[in-house]
């Protein structure tokens, strides 16, 4: 099996997770040593492994593109909420060299802005986020296939998938959604008003966003990518014409991870269950 591994930081650990799937019979393709981009990546690549934390995982996305190439993370870092194994866990480098492993397909969120900086990547796995630059709060107009929502007044808008929905979704009151379903969230950061919730939208549906500020600007974030737009900048958010193939080594994977790694349901009464 040809595996592409890609890490940003020299982690203390990699030369293992190397040398064991060496051991194994993978063939291994190093970034900055064999590939430095989706367009060296090469052709047969029959799996990428991200080696480091949920950053690294949705830089991922950037390399494998539409070329449907699963992807399973390998957690370094702290919470690795996105990734498939700990890196010091026993048994994730047999299982997937022996194929023992499910891919689910993730919805992406495809934008389209013409303030996009040149070769900007314009798809989003966790999620599309609208932030105000300066001090000021933002006037953000949500049109949705077609039709105009009220104007929210808001430090910003965070529009996610469902694998997002335990981002940054998460962290300004957004729902939890189970991976499979076919729905965006939109949601506001720090509203002005208290009459202003999260909404769950269609997967299929499409986004327009416009917004002013007294700072003629705004920041606009795909997942950890970020570029500066001016006031009046239409954009908008669509379905992906294709997904990422996430891998999970049990059926249970996110279920299991809201329990471990958010703790969900954390309760001593829940201890004897």
């Amino acid at each position: 099996m040809k595996i592409a591994l890609y890490n940003r930081d020299r982690q203390a650990g990699v030369e293992a997770v190397k040398r064991r799937l060496r051991e194994k019979g993978a063939t291994l393709v190093c970034y900055g040593e064999d590939f430095t981009s989706w367009e060296d990546l090469p052709a047969d690549t029959e799996l990428f492994l991200p080696l480091g934390g949920d950053g690294t995982f949705l830089q991922a996305l950037t390399f494998v593109r539409d070329r449907g190439i699963p992807v399973a993370g390998i957690n370094f870092g702290h919470l690795g909420f996105l990734t498939t194994a700990r890196a010091d866990e026993e048994g994730w480098v047999d299982a997937l060299l022996a194929g023992r492993y499910s891919v689910e397909e993730r919805s992406l969120i495809r934008v389209t802005c013409a303030a996009f900086p040149e070769a900007f990547y314009p798809f989003a796995l966790n999620e599309v986020s609208l932030q105000r630059r300066g001090a000021s709060m933002l006037q953000i107009c949500v049109r949705i296939d077609g039709r105009d929502l009220p104007t929210y007044w808001a430090d910003g808008l965070v529009i996610s998938t469902p694998t997002g929905s335990t981002a940054y979704n998460l962290s300004v009151g957004g729902p939890v959604v189970m991976p499979s379903s076919e729905v965006m969230v939109i949601a506001p950061i720090a509203p002005h008003n208290l009459n202003v919730r999260p909404l769950v939208v269609p997967m299929s549906a499409t986004v327009e966003l416009t917004f002013r500020s007294r700072e003629k600007g705004a920041l606009l974030t795909l997942d950890n990518r970020s570029c500066e737009i001016p006031s009046d900048t239409v954009v908008s958010l669509a379905r992906g014409r294709y997904g990422l193939r996430y891998v999970t080594l049990s059926e249970s994977n996110f279920i299991h991870a809201l329990q471990t790694k958010l703790f969900w349901g954390e309760d001593r009464r829940n201890a004897n269950r």
